[in-house]
């Protein structure tokens, strides 16, 4: 199941489920309303779901993290859009660390839960 995020928080292929409903989503898209927030838009098959969703500040558990690299060669190209640029400065930033969480991440086979604020994508 698809979900956006800021990849510089959650990078593309981001693994990650909900806890309450146990829901599994990857990261597969970004949009500018989430860049510098902790937000995870998550797709859903109808506007009822949709809306039967809303806005919820919930648990994750990360099952696997993406990567800062793959977030980096898909944006690129991007870049010329001013919030592209914002995620692309802070994947730099951090892109050694990143890396070492995700390989903690998949030794472990699962990290801390992360709280999140979760909504559909319209």
């Amino acid at each position: 199941m698809s979900a956006a995020s800021d990849w510089s928080r959650f990078p593309l292929g981001t693994r990650f489920r909900l806890v309450d409903t146990k829901e599994e989503y990857i990261i597969d898209d970004y949009g500018a309303a989430l860049v510098g927030t902790e937000t995870i838009d998550l797709y859903k098959l109808s506007r009822l779901e949709m809306q039967r969703w809303g806005v919820r500040h919930v648990d994750i558990d990360i099952l696997q993290w993406g990567s800062a690299e793959e977030s980096l060669k898909v944006l690129g190209p991007r870049a010329k859009n001013r919030t592209v640029r914002q995620m692309i400065a802070e994947l730099q930033k951090k892109a050694p660390v990143q890396s070492s969480i995700g390989a903690e991440a998949s030794k472990s086979g699962q990290a801390s839960a992360r709280k999140a604020a979760l909504r559909t994508l319209d």
